[in-house]
């Protein structure tokens, strides 16, 4: 395990998560990617997607079937603008690089949204702080260690 997934994976027992973390050979970036690895569907992917709200990352963490709104989700969150974090954006914030951010394991806490699409899966599978890693858990376990406000981010549209 390199450092970082090392430092992930006792992040999660600190938080009590009884899922283990599961490393992969070849990177996997992306919910088609991780799904087509781990034999699930991308909706069942939490991919934890960096934005910035006035500098402040936000933390979507949305069902791999769905494209994150940032107008419904401004809109939603009472705040007037959101963009797509840089990379650097994101190390900076995370300490994790793009493809592989958790939801947890954070240099701060951060504001956090889960998705309500993920609670139609009984189990979801989320990144481990690298695109080589990712961990299984459930919609109440994000919200639980993530302090996150439950919200659809896909547009109308996405959701149909």
């Amino acid at each position: 395990m390199t450092d970082i997934i090392n430092a992930f994976s006792a992040r999660l027992r600190e938080l009590d998560v009884p899922g283990e973390v599961v490393e992969f050979a070849e990177p996997v970036p992306t919910a088609a990617a991780a799904a087509e690895r781990l034999g699930c569907t991308a909706a069942a992917i939490a991919n934890s997607l960096v934005f910035a709200v006035d500098d402040e990352p936000l933390l979507v963490i949305a069902s791999g079937a769905h494209r994150v709104d940032t107008a419904h989700v401004a809109r939603e969150l009472g705040i007037g603008w959101i963009r797509r974090a840089t990379p650097e954006f994101v190390l900076d914030a995370t300490g994790q690089p793009v493809g592989g951010v958790g939801p947890v394991g954070h240099p701060r806490r951060i504001r956090t949204v889960v998705d309500r699409a993920l609670a139609e899966h009984p189990t979801v599978w989320a990144g481990a702080g690298s695109e080589h890693a990712m961990f299984p858990s459930t919609f109440a376990e994000l919200l639980r260690i993530t302090g996150g406000t439950p919200l659809l981010v896909a547009g109308p549209a996405d959701r149909a």
